[in-house]
């Protein structure tokens, strides 16, 4: 598989409560290299989304190193900010169970600007809509459509700026079954064929089972 896209060691979160320190990921390490997918479980409260938010650098850690696409992150340092905005930005594509979509904008724009940010030339937004399912909506504002056309929309703005890794975080979660599973189809499909990381956090056992890895984090503290 070569170098991973995504290497973690050794590392620990916690916050505090009241008095006490309450340890939610603790000394954790973990790889992905590319067309990797790994699936995150656990009961609630176990730490899926705070990794999630820690691999993007929406979060800082306690103790550890965060490495992706070559970008090494530690506990402490300098820049760090800068650094993890610009891999928001080129590599790193977030996806959430509430579909981020700019109100203000059509699908096809929300794609078109997520392009732009990541650097690349206008061309084959509309594409991804349409090879996503939801072309013919291209020009709809996200309150013009469903809740799976959306969170497709929010796909093909990932994929459109052709990250090198890919954090989902319960993607399929708002959805009925038969539309999470259309999504989810969208998700595995793509991200095969592009060959990029993806880290999928979810309580679902039947789509964390379509992942190459499991992770269950229960079982980590």
């Amino acid at each position: 598989m070569g170098s991973p896209v995504l290497a973690v060691e050794g590392l620990s979160k916690g916050y505090i409560s009241g008095r006490q320190r309450v340890s939610v990921l603790a000394d954790l390490s973990l790889s992905v290299c590319s067309g990797e997918s790994l699936a995150v479980v656990g009961r609630s409260g176990s730490g899926k989304s705070t990794l999630l938010n820690l691999l993007c650098g929406l979060q800082t850690l306690d103790d550890g190193r965060i490495a992706v696409a070559g970008e090494s992150f530690a506990a402490t340092g300098a820049g760090a900010e800068v650094r993890w905005a610009e891999l928001r930005r080129r590599t790193i594509g977030v996806v959430f169970q509430d579909v981020n979509l700019m109100p203000a904008l059509s699908l096809l724009d929300n794609v078109r600007l997520r392009s732009h940010l990541a650097g690349h030339n206008a061309g084959g937004e509309r594409e991804w809509l349409e090879r996503l399912g939801v072309g013919a909506e291209a020009d709809r504002y996200p309150d013009q459509v469903s809740g799976g056309q959306a969170q497709r929309a929010a796909l093909a703005m990932v994929f459109a700026m052709a990250p090198a890794l890919i954090l989902a975080d319960e993607p399929t979660g708002s959805l009925d079954r038969h539309t999470a599973d259309e999504v989810a189809d969208c998700l595995f499909t793509v991200q095969q064929q592009t060959g990029c990381a993806l880290v999928l956090a979810t309580h679902d056992r039947e789509l964390a089972s379509r992942c190459d890895h499991l992770l269950d984090l229960s079982t980590t503290v």
